[in-house]
C-alpha cells in the first residue's frame, strides 16, 4: 500500500483513496482560520479552538473508513497488508515553505495505527516495508531511475516502455517488498492481541 497526499492510500488490488475532498477541506479551513487570527478576539480563539477540533474529528473520520476499507478487503481476498515505513519523514525531507502545511497535516501515522489495530483485529498479516525508490521502480521490469517519474500522476519505464499510474506503480512495488520480508521469515510487526 503507497501512502501519499495527493492520494491518500493506493493499494496493488486497485484501491485508490483521493485525497481531493481532504484536501479541500483543510483549505478551506486554513482559510477560514488566517480570518479568525487577524481578528484576535476572545470569541474568535474559541471558534479557532472549536474549528480545529472539528477538522480533527473529519480528517480522523477519513482515515478510520480508508483503514477499514483496506482491513475489509484484505480481510476477504486472503491477503496481507504491506505499508511504508514513513517514520522521520518529516525530517528527512526539505520543501518549499507553501508545501510544508500539508505534509505536516498528514495523517499517515494514524492511519497506519488505524489499520494495524483493524487488521490485528481481523487477523489480517501486516509488515512494514522500506519505502525508498518505490515510486522509481518499474513494477513489471524493476529497472531504477530518477527519470522514470515524469510527474506526480505518471510513470513511464524508461527501459520496457510501461505507462502508469505512478502511485499504482509504487503500490505494487511495496507489495511486493512486503511479500519478499513475509517470505523471507520475517515476523507480522503488529503487535499481539490481548
Amino acid at each position: 500500500m503507497d501512502l501519499g497526499i495527493v492520494n491518500i492510500a493506493t493499494t496493488s488490488t486497485g484501491y485508490r483513496a483521493a485525497g481531493r475532498g481532504l484536501n479541500r477541506y483543510r483549505k478551506r479551513q486554513l482559510d477560514l482560520r488566517r480570518k479568525l487570527q487577524s481578528q484576535g478576539t476572545t470569541s474568535a480563539k474559541r471558534l479557532l479552538k472549536r474549528r480545529n477540533r472539528r477538522e480533527r474529528r473529519h480528517a480522523t473520520n477519513v482515515n478510520h473508513i480508508i483503514a477499514k476499507k483496506i482491513v475489509t478487503t484484505a480481510e476477504r481476498t486472503g491477503r496481507g497488508i504491506a505499508l511504508e515505513d514513513l517514520t522521520g519523514i518529516r525530517d528527512r525531507v526539505r520543501l518549499r515553505k507553501d508545501q510544508r502545511a500539508p505534509l505536516h497535516t498528514w495523517g499517515f501515522r494514524q492511519l497506519g495505527r488505524f489499520i494495524a489495530y483493524k487488521s490485528r483485529r481481523a487477523g489480517v498479516p501486516l509488515v512494514y516495508v522500506d519505502p525508498a525508490y518505490t515510486s522509481r521502480q518499474c513494477s513489471p521490469c524493476g529497472h531504477l531511475d530518477r527519470r522514470n517519474r515524469v510527474d506526480q500522476a505518471t510513470f513511464v519505464c524508461r527501459a520496457c516502455g510501461v505507462c502508469l499510474h505512478a502511485d499504482d506503480n509504487a503500490s505494487r512495488n511495496v507489495g511486493r517488498k512486503g511479500e519478499d520480508m513475509w517470505t523471507s521469515g520475517r515476523e507480522s510487526r503488529v503487535p499481539a492481541a490481548p
